[in-house]
């Protein structure tokens, strides 16, 4: 059963390479010496499964650098709706040389231990514009995620950068992600921000722009939050822009930083 498995295995992992040197030899090598050969190396594969696990790192790491790579190009390709879109809640200067973009849910968990991280980053980076990408994609499982991102939305239109930024903060400081967030936090929030609760007309009014940002996050290749861009707000190129799926360290949002204003 054992040997069954393996070679299973190295027949998944070697087909592609092996169907390659196959086609590549057609014209040296008759059909049963190419026979021959493709049981020589799945033998070889049976005696030494360590190189079956090295093939399929190796294939795991080529996967998610072209992955990586797509997802580059189609942060250049809609550069504008990363970091000029009006509907958007930013903080920091309008005409700041470099734009950090995070798409988020208050109700996710990695958003919540990255918020302090997020926080700290501002504080660092006066000239820095934060771009804040409202994503609730646990919405269908938990309504305060929507909810939340609703009143942030609104917020940001009706009261401007800072009071959604204190709108911002005070969610994620109740530390209620993962469906323990209340009506009763996101009023808290309100307050804090020094803001009103919104209407649902202005609930509505935020509709659109969420769906954007859903749309925008797709298009780039994001499959959960958070997801970080940071690049220049003019001039970005593969080189001096960052792409950052998922939590990350501090260290990596300032290096990050510092890449686009044309450091290393």
């Amino acid at each position: 059963m054992k040997r069954q498995t393996m070679t299973l295995l190295a027949s998944l992992v070697l087909a592609p390479t092996l169907a390659f040197a196959a086609d590549s030899a057609t014209a040296d090598f008759t059909p049963a010496q190419q026979e021959a050969i493709g049981k020589i190396a799945a033998d070889y594969m049976l005696q030494h499964p360590e190189i079956l696990v090295q093939v399929s790192q190796k294939l795991q790491a080529q996967q998610a650098d072209q992955q990586q790579q797509q997802t580059l190009s189609a942060v250049l390709a809609n550069s504008k709706a990363l970091v000029n879109d009006p509907a958007t809640p930013s903080y920091g200067p309008k005409d700041a040389k470099v734009a950090f973009v995070e798409f988020f849910d208050y109700q996710c968990l990695y958003c919540s231990h990255m918020a302090p991280l997020v926080e700290q980053t501002v504080k660092a980076n006066p000239n820095v514009r934060f771009v804040f990408k409202e994503w609730p994609i646990f919405g269908d499982r938990w309504k305060a995620s929507i909810t939340a991102a609703e009143t942030g939305m609104a917020i940001w239109k009706e009261k401007g950068a800072q009071a959604y930024f204190d709108y911002h903060n005070s969610i994620y400081r109740t530390g209620h992600d993962e469906g323990k967030l209340t009506d009763a936090d996101i009023a808290g929030a309100v307050k804090a921000a020094k803001a009103t609760a919104p209407t649902d007309a202005q609930r509505k009014a935020t509709h659109e722009a969420i769906a954007s940002n859903d749309e925008l996050a797709r298009t780039l290749g994001f499959s959960g939050t958070p997801g970080f861009v940071v690049m220049p707000t003019s001039g970005a190129t593969a080189e001096n822009t960052t792409v950052l799926p998922g939590a990350v360290s501090a260290e990596e949002l300032q290096a990050a930083i510092v890449k686009a204003q044309g450091g290393k």
